[in-house]
């Protein structure tokens, strides 16, 4: 009917029930944490707190660890317990005092640097074979006597010296777009790097010579040498290499302990087998700071080349790998600055710093676990050392001064620098009669 389908038109519609709120995804705890973290990693001042924070804490825990492992070595050598400590702690001092100016030293300084170092290490290691001036210690003359107790290694300076100059040449050739041709990414890169690994092997110390080739190979790599040309060098490298093992008597025992249970004929794996006991006898927890067993006359360099060995023992399982965190975070941080600038030094010399630093705490570990032949090479920033301590802190606040200097970096430490709000008082002129006094 016409009047009620006009009825049926004017009925308002039926009421319809509210929707329910859509739940909320829920996130797992493990995906929130994740966001977390990758929020905090994207913060422009994480790779500054990163370098800064794990290598304090490296040179510290260090620092304790010399002080535990060497007090049995310093009274069998009639001197006091705290001996080698204080040597540390001095070099370390020092060390501070070149990472505080390294950090604060402008980029140009750092390339303005690259040439003396690079000159003084080479006069340095050439005065090392100078009879009456060089001195030989474990079959290795790479030293030299600066009077009293105190020695130097030029090699270790060769380190920062290779990592500085070589950063500045390619950096220099990429700006002039030379590094498409082989030749000048070689030269005279290359030819410099075998001056100094012919220096270096003249006193017979390969493990420098093997950390002094790997950032050659870190240099190489960033500047973008092509696969054939990077294999090509990396082969003869190793000929070289296997070469100097197969000539030396010494080299090839090492070798032959590599996976050995037994301290061989005239006790050669002796070293190795002993650094194995006491990791094993650490436990997860360890058997306390000072409780070591093995460093009293059983495991020899407890305090330079086999000090995670020690620390294993005194600390266990969670100390260890405490060490391998900090180290993990150290190189991480120093990638992440080589791979945000656009400063082709300051990516060359990062990448080398790295390099240098991951790779030199891979001989050692690899040494200390029985991965690796033992190369008589110190744990960066951890082992008794000046000569090794001190370069590689001055490495350590160059990644800073890196860190530092990105864009986002300096505009966020801008902000946090406290300001200093001066409240002055200010005389009110008030209007005296001429009666008040």
């Amino acid at each position: 009917m016409p009047g009620s389908s006009a009825r049926a038109a004017r009925r308002p519609p039926a009421a319809r029930p509210p929707k329910k709120p859509a739940r909320a995804a829920r996130v797992s705890p493990v995906r929130r944490l994740y966001t977390q973290a990758r929020r905090a990693w994207d913060r422009p001042l994480t790779a500054y707190y990163l370098i800064l924070g794990s290598s304090l804490l490296i040179t510290v825990l260090g620092l304790v660890m010399v002080y535990s492992a060497s007090m049995i070595t310093a009274l069998q050598n009639g001197l006091p317990s705290s001996y080698y400590f204080r040597k540390q702690f001095l070099a370390a001092a020092i060390g501070g005092a070149l990472l505080f100016a390294a950090m604060r030293m402008p980029v140009k300084l750092h390339r303005a640097l690259a040439y003396p170092l690079l000159a003084g290490s080479v006069f340095l290691m050439v005065l090392v074979q100078v009879p009456g001036i060089g001195v030989s210690i474990g079959g290795n003359q790479n030293w030299i006597s600066l009077g009293g107790p105190f020695m130097l290694q030029p090699s270790e300076f060769g380190k920062l010296a290779l990592v500085l100059w070589g950063a500045d040449l390619m950096a220099r050739k990429h700006d002039k777009r030379l590094l498409s041709q082989w030749k000048h990414m070689l030269v005279p890169l290359v030819p410099v790097a075998f001056l100094l690994l012919g220096l270096i092997m003249l006193g017979g110390d390969m493990g420098t010579a093997i950390l002094l080739t790997a950032i050659l190979f870190g240099l190489l790599w960033l500047a973008g040498a092509p696969t054939r040309l990077f294999v090509g060098v990396l082969s003869v490298a190793a000929a070289i290499g296997a070469f100097l093992i197969k000539t030396s008597p010494n080299r090839m025992a090492r070798l032959s302990c590599l996976g050995s249970t037994d301290a061989g004929p005239d006790d050669i794996c002796w070293q190795g087998l002993h650094g194995i006991y006491a990791l094993a006898s650490g436990g997860f927890f360890g058997s306390g700071l000072g409780a070591s067993v093995e460093k009293w006359g059983q495991l020899p360099e407890a305090h330079t080349d086999f000090i995670f060995a020690v620390t294993g023992e005194e600390l266990g399982l969670a100390g260890t790998l405490s060490v391998l965190a900090l180290y993990a975070a150290l190189g991480y941080a120093g990638i992440r600055v080589a791979g945000r600038t656009e400063d082709p030094f300051v990516r060359y010399a990062a990448g080398g710093v790295t390099t240098w630093i991951t790779a030199q705490a891979v001989v050692n570990l690899g040494a200390v676990l029985g991965l690796l032949p033992i190369a008589g090479v110190p744990l960066p920033l951890f082992s008794y050392g000046g000569s090794a301590l001190l370069p590689t802190m001055f490495a350590v606040g160059l990644l800073i001064a890196f860190a530092r200097d990105e864009p986002a970096a300096r505009a966020a430490l801008a902000m946090r620098q406290p300001r200093m709000r001066w409240n002055t008082m200010r005389r009110r002129a008030t209007a005296r009669t001429s009666g008040e006094r």
